[in-house]
């Protein structure tokens, strides 16, 4: 591997030009077909091998056309003090919401009026009402102008007098991109120009992250129609690729300024930064592959599809770093360096201000005096971040947890101080009666077992098909929609079904958004163990071959879970618990998202694994080539964690740019990974790491005899190509016949 990544090198520095010319050729082509393509359809949800889709596809083939799992909104209205929404004057101004949004779009179902449902508020003499408005396609296919409309319906309404507000989910958008990259390549810049003292330096990781990211997410573009991608999928491309993009060019310009600090020639020192880093690199981005990759174990397309679209970005940000990154050190040659460093390699050979040991080295042999009293400190610090992660409570968070100045969160406590909180989200009931001698008796008796659920507010009468094979009924909950009480409310109807199918042979199965939010979040438990133990697993092996060693891997593995949990536990705490939730914009405490442990787990196990190779493998190389592994860790820390440290900082500016996000979602999101990435780098790899090396020395590098001839060599420390190297530069032995002549 690093005799073949040295090779490339020296090749992309040689032919600087044409390397150059082809990642620029292939951006403007993946722009030109992006630019052209069909636009991205939108997503067709759906979580297969739950209850909740198995209704939707049943009210599909039943009632074509009736759009069960379509997107629905709720047009709140309050009457002023002193009226009621039962006058003369507000029913005017409800009728004609209704009539405007039935003409606007052609995506809306049905407007129920609230004056024939039911829909005006009993509890307060009806000062609240609310017009049901249900589309044909989900959420996310919803058009645009279908939410304009709907918005524009809302304001209209306003200047009568009345207070409207819209909830629902016809209304969610995907969070917008664009402004938190700004935020986190203006942070990277700094960082970098701070690390290197150089502006080329500085430059290289941010331009080869930009093209990269421009290719992969130009060629999602372009094949979104053929592949069936969504506009949605580009997002997490977009986010991983601008983060690992930025850290494979970091590692391999560093390792390009030590080689011309140790005195190589620029395409000597070209050609073995790319086969030591670039090995790095290889592997590091293998990690996150798998990690991404892995996510369709959760079996739910949406998510696949973007593990697949980011996996496909990683692949482009490890072929650019160690391709385009040589040829761009081919433009710069030792400009890497800024004036005053170059004019001191000059002078001294050295472009350091003085020959006393750096922050890395310090760091290093502190950690060697005390390795057992720092790893003490940083499990228990861990340990006690991870504390509150026993108490995590997974759900899907809904409108209740919008910021209360958000239509959709004033919408939603309207409807639940005028009707309850479970009308904000009701629970659909689907009936299958087909080969069922009483459906009628068998629809009536599923309702009336349901309305005898405790946790059941209302249950509307069946209603049935006119081929009568169907029904379909609505219960309303007593509790909020994303409360346990209305989760063990669905598992109850869905434990009396099972009665009621032996008793009539009627299958009753659950559905609605609510139903749907509880299934994915049981989904996403179920596969989190699978995915862990794959994940885990396949990257244990991986860095098994690059480390040659067991305990090393497993050292790797075992710090990158303490650090997510702990990273969870601090989730917890603020999202779920409240402390510091001012700090962070935190309005409302609630469930913790069903997706953030395994999304948690996907990103941030790639980005750690990245920082667990940069740094292990030059300790690794180090004590190859003979040093004892105290000094091969000081080693490892002297040219790496100044490297990894910027790395880090540059992700935690990143994820952190998100939790300024108005998104519930989004903002747990950024700080559960900037705490991950924050743990992991800083109290894991650079502390917990060293420590445990420290402690195990040699044995360290321990691999049996068996397993060290089974697993392939795949020379990531650059032995062999030491070796070659050595053998290269060597004399050759004299002629022992010096008076041979060559007969030609």
């Amino acid at each position: 591997m690093a005799t073949f990544l040295y090779k490339l090198g020296r090749f992309s520095f040689k032919k600087r030009r044409f390397v150059a010319l082809f990642w620029v050729a292939l951006l403007a082509v993946a722009g030109v077909g992006a630019g052209t393509a069909t636009p991205p359809a939108n997503d067709e949800f759906s979580i297969p091998g739950t209850e909740a889709q198995k209704a939707f596809d049943l009210l599909e083939e039943r009632i074509p056309g009736s759009s069960a799992d379509g997107a629905s909104a709720r047009v709140v209205f309050r009457a002023p003090k002193g009226e009621s929404m039962n006058d003369a004057e507000n029913k005017a101004v409800v009728a004609k919401v209704i009539k405007e949004l039935e003409s606007t779009s052609d995506e809306i179902a049905s407007v129920a009026d609230p004056y024939t449902t039911g829909a005006v508020s009993p509890k307060d003499g009806g000062t609240t009402a609310y017009v049901l408005v249900s589309y044909k396609v989900n959420a996310m296919e919803l058009d645009k102008d279908s939410k304009e409309a709907l918005k524009d319906a809302g304001e209209e309404a306003r200047d009568s007098g009345l207070t409207v507000e819209i909830g629902g989910d016809a209304l969610e958008e995907m969070p917008e991109t664009g402004t938190t990259e700004i935020i986190g390549l203006v942070v990277s810049a700094i960082v970098l120009g701070i690390t290197f003292s150089s502006l080329v330096a500085a430059g290289m990781p941010l331009l080869t992250a930009v093209i990269g990211v421009g290719i992969g997410i130009s060629s999602i573009t372009a094949l979104a129609s053929t592949l069936g991608l969504s506009s949605t999928t580009s997002i997490l491309a977009m986010m991983i690729g601008l983060a690992v993009g930025i850290d494979y060019a970091l590692f391999i310009v560093s390792r390009y300024r030590a080689e011309l600090a140790e005195g190589r020639e620029n395409e000597e020192a070209a050609g073995r930064a790319v086969g030591t880093a670039g090995s790095a690199v290889v592997f590091a981005g293998l990690t996150v592959v798998i990690a991404l990759v892995g996510l369709a174990v959760v079996n739910i397309p949406v998510l696949t599809k973007m593990g697949m679209a980011a996996a496909s970005t990683v692949v482009i940000a490890v072929l650019i770093a160690i391709s385009l990154i040589p040829a761009l050190l081919g433009f710069a040659g030792k400009r890497v360096y800024g004036k005053k460093a170059r004019q001191r390699l000059a002078d001294t050979g050295s472009p350091e201000k003085s020959d006393k040991p750096n922050m890395g080295t310090r760091w290093a042999r502190a950690i060697l005096r005390r390795p057992v009293a720092v790893l003490l400190i940083g499990v228990i610090g861990l340990g006690a971040a991870a504390v509150p992660a026993a108490s995590l409570e997974l759900g899907l968070p809904d409108d209740g947890y919008q910021p209360t100045s958000s239509t959709k969160r004033q919408a939603y406590d309207m409807i639940s101080e005028g009707f309850g909180p479970g009308y904000n989200g009701p629970l659909m009931v689907a009936i299958d009666l087909k080969g069922v001698e009483d459906a009628k008796g068998a629809a009536t008796q599923a309702q009336e077992t349901i309305a005898g659920l405790k946790g059941a507010a209302a249950v509307t009468p069946p209603q049935l098909t006119k081929a009568g094979d169907t029904a379909t009924l609505t219960v309303i909950s007593k509790y909020k929609p994303s409360s346990v009480d209305t989760e063990d409310l669905v598992m109850d109807i869905r434990d009396e079904a099972k009665k009621i199918k032996a008793d009539t042979g009627a299958e009753v199965l659950v559905t609605g958004t609510t139903a749907v939010n509880i299934d994915i979040s049981a989904k996403l438990n179920d596969a989190l163990v699978p995915y862990l133990l794959l994940v885990v697993g396949l990257a244990f092996l991986l860095l098994m071959i690059v480390f040659r060693s067991v305990l090393v891997p497993l050292k790797a593995a075992l710090g990158f879970l303490l650090s997510v949990v702990a990273a969870l536990g601090a989730v917890v705490a603020v999202f779920q618990w409240g402390w510091l939730g001012a700090i962070f914009g935190v309005e409302e405490t609630g469930p913790i998202m069903s997706m953030m442990p395994i999304f948690m787990i996907g990103v941030v196990f790639g980005l750690a694994m990245d920082y667990e190779v940069f740094l292990v493998t030059r300790m690794r190389e180090a004590f190859v080539h003979g040093e004892r592994p105290g000094e091969a860790i000081v080693t490892g820390f002297r040219h790496g964690a100044r490297v990894v440290t910027a790395a880090a900082v540059i992700m935690i500016a990143v994820f952190s740019g998100f939790i300024g996000s108005s998104d519930q979602m989004v903002k747990m999101i950024g700080f559960g990974l900037a705490t991950a990435v924050l743990f992991d780098a800083f109290v894991v790899r650079m502390t917990i790491v060293p420590a445990v090396l420290a402690l195990l020395g040699k044995s360290a590098w321990w691999l049996p005899k068996w397993l060290d001839k089974a697993l392939p060599n795949v020379d990531v420390e650059g032995e062999q190509l030491q070796k070659q190297l050595s053998s290269d530069a060597a004399p050759q032995d004299p002629d022992p016949n010096p008076d041979r002549l060559t007969r030609v």
